[in-house]
């Protein structure tokens, strides 16, 4: 059986962003996450580099490698060609494959992403819809959006748009040719198969906790212990 460095080693981000990291800390002092929470790119390279089973391990557990946005900031500054964002990316990505992301709170959030491309993508074709953007889940969205979500028929009849009808305009009903041509792709490329990971592990964690699934969808969506600035 593979060690998880060895399985670390083997993903194309970690392959590109690990080269070696001097621990000068330019990363950290660039990185707008580093800013907000309490995370910081150069331990994270510095201990990958490292070579220990046991940091690994942990990392994959905790909640530090799901703070890093993305935006890649820290591979436009390291002097040594390092990207610790894709270095993330395949500590998340070894999390997903072990199951280990619902051990930390924001990790367990990979269960609402997948709600997300289950319901927008898979069966509507779109990335996000109206309907689906229910106010008790976005109270940043304000009394405004209470009052679109309760007159959707009637604004979008207001701006032309064709919301989940058939033929031309915005938001459209996709076709179902395009639509199971989306799902093949899924298919194909192993998407389906890392969604149903997602699940099956994010069901085992919910029935640790006695929670159905649409309770403990609702809690990881919410959840924040404070802890994390």
């Amino acid at each position: 059986m593979s060690t998880l460095i060895e399985k670390l080693k083997k993903d194309i981000h970690y392959i590109e962003g690990m080269n070696s990291c001097m621990n000068c800390g330019v990363c950290t002092a660039i990185c707008p996450a580093a800013e907000f929470y309490d995370y910081d790119p150069r331990a994270v390279a510095d201990s990958v580099q490292r070579n220990d089973e046991t940091t690994i391990n942990a990392l994959i557990r905790s909640d530090v490698i799901w703070y890093c946005g993305e935006c890649m900031s820290c591979k436009t500054r390291c002097p040594r060609g390092n990207t610790p964002g894709l270095i993330i990316m395949a500590l998340r990505k070894l999390a997903q494959e072990e199951g280990t992301f619902v051990e930390s709170e924001k990790g367990r959030q990979q269960y609402a992403l997948k709600r997300v491309i289950d319901t927008h993508i898979l069966e509507r074709g779109y990335c996000v819809t109206p309907d689906l953007v229910k106010p008790e889940m976005h109270p940043e969205q304000g009394p405004v959006w209470e009052w679109i979500y309760e007159h959707m028929d009637d604004v979008f009849e207001r701006v032309h748009a064709n919301y989940r009808k058939h033929g031309a305009g915005a938001l459209r009903e996709v076709d179902p040719e395009s639509m199971d041509e989306l799902r093949k792709i899924f298919d194909v490329t192993g998407g389906t198969e890392f969604l149903q990971k997602i699940q099956s592990c994010s069901e085992e964690k919910a029935a640790e906790t006695h929670t159905d699934m649409e309770e403990y969808f609702l809690h990881v969506y919410t959840e924040n212990n404070g802890s994390h600035s």
